[in-house]
C-alpha cells in the first residue's frame, strides 16, 4: 500500500466514504450537509478549539478528565456530575475497547448486558452503535465542551458519527493510535485512514465548521523521552494540516523530572509551530495538553493525589492550555465518579494556585528544551531524508529503520531497540540508543547522565536501572534506586 502526505482527492475521499458508512448500520445517518448545519448551531462556548483558544490567550490550564460508560443515560449523568461536582473546563467521551477495534457486534451485546445487569459492562461509550441521534441528545444536555478520546487505529467511520453527532474535538493519530496500541496493523494502513478522518475533519472546515484535532502524545506512557513523542506529535501535526485541519492540540505525557516536563511543552510547542509554519501551515491554530503521570500509581489514595498534585503542577507551570486528570482510585481500575471529580478538584486548585507562576523561561528549562530540540530535529531530519521530503513515506521508513523507535511499544513494526532510564535526578535518558541519528556530543550527554547516577548509587549502567525506574512511582519514588541508596 503506497501512501503520500498528499491532500487526499475529493473524488477518491467520496468512493472510500461510501464504503465506510456501509461499516454498521448508523453509518447511513451520517448527513454531512446536516452535520455541517448543525455543526454551526452548536454555540461558541461549547466548541472545543474556541475554548482552548482563549485559554492560551489568557496564559491559563484548563482541566479535563477522562471517562465513559456503556448506557448514554448513564453517560449523560457522569459527565453532568464531572462537569458540575467535578468542576471540569472540558469533557470526554471515551470509547469503549471493542469499538477502538471495530467490533460493533461485541459492543452491541455489551450495551445489552448493561441494560440486564444495570451497570457498565464496557469500559467505554460506544459511539458507532449508537449513532448521529444519541450522540447529539448527549453532546447537547451538557454545558462544556465534549472530546472523543479513544485509541482506534481505523477510526473513519467513528469520526464520521462523532462529529456529525456533535462532538467538536477528536483525538488521536495514524502514528499514536497504532504503534502504542496494536500489534499487526501496518503504519501504511493506519496512516491512510487516519487521512481519511483529518480530510473529513478539513472538509468540515471548509464548510465553515472548525473540528479540533488531538494526536496522542503519550505514546506508550512509559519512561518515553520527550523527543520520541514531541516528533510524533509534529509529525501527526503536519499530516492532518495537509488535509485541511485548521486547529492541532499537540500533547506530552508527564515523566517526573518538573524541569525537563517543562521544558518538554516548551520544545513541543515551539517545534510544532516551526514545523507547521515551515510547510505553509501558518494559519493552524495551536494549543497544548499535559497529561498527568500515565505510568503506575500507588494503591493508597492519600498518596495518589500526591502524584495528580505533581502532575497538575507540571502542567500550568509549562503552561500547558489544557491538563488530562488521573484520579486517585488509578491503580484500582475504573474509578467511580465521585474518585474522577476529586482528582479534577485536586488539580483545580493547583491551576488555580499557580496560573500567576511559569517556569518556561527559566534557565535550566530553556537548557533542557535546547536539548530536546536538537535530538528532535535529528530525528526529523531524517524522516524528512528517509522521505524524500514527504512525512508520510519518510514516517514509514523511519519505523523500519528504528529512526522512529518507541519504548515498550507492542506492535511488530516498532523496533524495540530503544531502552531509557532515569539520571540522578529522575529525567528520562536513553541507555541505549538504538537507531536513532543522535549526533556524538548528544550520545555522550546521555551516556554521563546515566554514568553520573551509576556512580551515586555504586553499581553499573545497565537494565536494572530501567526495571527499577519502571515500578518506582508506586512504591514511591521517582527514580528507582538500590534498596542501600533509597
Amino acid at each position: 500500500m503506497e501512501i503520500k502526505n498528499k491532500k487526499l482527492d475529493n473524488d477518491q475521499f467520496f468512493i472510500e466514504r461510501k464504503e465506510v458508512l456501509q461499516q454498521w448500520p448508523t453509518g447511513k445517518g451520517v448527513d454531512f450537509d446536516n452535520a455541517v448545519e448543525y455543526q454551526k448551531n452548536i454555540p461558541i462556548e461549547k466548541r472545543f478549539g474556541e475554548k482552548l483558544a482563549q485559554a492560551k490567550e489568557e496564559g491559563v490550564t484548563l482541566i479535563q478528565p477522562r471517562a465513559g460508560v456503556a448506557l448514554y443515560d448513564e453517560h449523560i449523568k457522569l459527565l453532568q456530575y464531572l462537569e458540575n461536582e467535578g468542576e471540569a473546563d472540558l469533557l470526554p467521551t471515551t470509547v469503549d475497547s471493542y469499538t477502538r477495534l471495530n467490533r460493533y457486534n461485541e459492543a452491541q451485546a455489551g450495551i445489552e448486558k448493561s441494560k440486564e445487569s444495570e451497570r457498565s459492562m464496557l469500559n467505554g461509550f460506544p459511539i458507532v452503535n449508537y449513532g448521529v441521534d444519541i450522540c447529539r441528545v448527549v453532546t447537547s444536555v451538557l454545558k462544556k465542551p465534549v472530546q472523543v478520546r479513544h485509541g482506534t487505529p481505523d477510526a473513519r467511520l467513528l469520526t464520521e458519527i462523532s462529529i456529525a453527532g456533535g462532538f467538536t474535538s477528536y483525538e488521536g493519530g495514524g502514528i499514536s493510535y497504532n504503534i502504542p496500541y496494536s500489534k499487526s496493523h501496518p503504519l501504511e494502513k493506519t496512516i491512510a485512514h487516519w487521512q481519511y478522518a483529518d480530510r473529513l475533519v478539513g472538509l468540515y472546515e471548509e464548510a465553515g465548521v472548525s473540528i479540533n484535532r488531538e494526536p496522542f502524545g503519550p505514546l506508550t506512557g512509559t519512561l518515553v523521552s520527550p523527543c520520541i513523542s514531541n516528533s510524533v506529535a509534529v509529525i501527526e501535526a503536519l499530516l492532518a494540516a495537509e488535509q485541511g485541519v485548521k486547529d492541532i492540540t499537540v500533547g506530552y505525557g508527564q515523566c517526573g523530572n518538573m524541569i525537563q516536563d517543562v521544558a518538554a511543552i516548551r520544545s513541543l510547542d515551539l517545534m510544532t509551530r516551526s514545523y507547521l509554519d515551515r510547510f505553509g501551515f501558518g494559519d493552524v491554530r495551536l494549543t497544548t495538553v499535559f497529561h498527568q503521570w500515565m505510568g503506575g500509581f500507588p494503591q493508597d489514595e492519600s498518596k495518589a493525589f500526591a502524584v495528580i498534585s505533581w502532575g497538575a503542577a507540571a502542567a500550568v507551570l509549562a503552561r500547558a492550555t489544557k491538563v488530562i486528570v488521573k484520579t486517585p482510585h488509578e491503580a484500582m481500575g475504573v474509578p467511580t465518579k465521585e474518585a474522577n471529580a476529586q482528582g479534577l478538584k485536586a488539580t483545580k486548585q493547583l491551576t488555580s494556585m499557580l496560573k500567576d507562576q511559569s517556569f518556561v523561561s527559566i534557565p535550566a528549562v530553556v537548557a533542557e528544551s535546547n536539548i530536546i530540540m536538537q535530538e528532535m530535529k535529528c530525528i526529523l531530519d531524517k524522516v524528512e531524508e528517509l522521505g524524500k521530503g514527504d512525512f508520510a513515506i519518510g514516517t514509514v521508513a523511519a519505523f523500519q529503520a528504528g529512526v522512529l523507535d518507541v519504548p515498550f511499544a507492542p506492535s511488530k513494526f516498532n523496533a524495540g531497540r530503544v531502552m531509557p532510564a532515569r539520571d540522578n535526578s529522575g529525567a528520562v535518558r536513553f541507555l541505549e540508543i538504538g537507531n536513532i541519528p543522535f549526533t556524538k556530543d548528544l550520545v555522550d550527554l546521555h551516556r554521563s547522565k546515566l554514568e553520573e547516577r551509576a556512580r551515586f548509587e555504586q553499581r553499573q549502567v545497565n537494565f536494572q536501572m530501567v526495571i527499577d525506574d519502571v515500578y518506582a512511582i508506586g512504591k514511591g519514588f521517582l527514580v528507582g534506586r538500590p534498596h542501600r541508596v533509597s
